[in-house]
């Protein structure tokens, strides 16, 4: 199955400056592990050691949060949309 994923911003130089691209996979998991391995500087800011999501990684397709969708194992079929937000920290003090 093929899914467009959007990549933001922040992420884009190290993913070939592309704000979307075309990713083969059925689960989330396998749609990542794509990504890592065509772009492994942004490994450590999508998943853990362990291949889990990293936590401050938030993970929607089609606008549905992964993380009600079954996580890692969340199914992606032919043209879904996985949108890609890290979470940003910081703020006035």
């Amino acid at each position: 199955m093929t899914a467009q994923v959007r990549i933001p911003t922040v992420l884009r130089p190290a993913m070939g400056g592309d704000a979307t691209i075309s990713v083969e996979g059925t689960t989330i998991g396998e749609i990542l592990v794509q990504l890592t391995t065509t772009h492994p500087a942004v490994k450590g800011q999508l998943l853990n050691d362990d291949g889990t999501l990293h936590r401050f990684l938030n993970v929607y397709v089609n606008d549905d949060d992964v993380r009600y969708l079954g996580g890692i194992d969340a199914p992606v079929v032919n043209g879904d949309e996985i949108t890609l937000l890290p979470a940003v920290a910081g703020g006035a003090r």
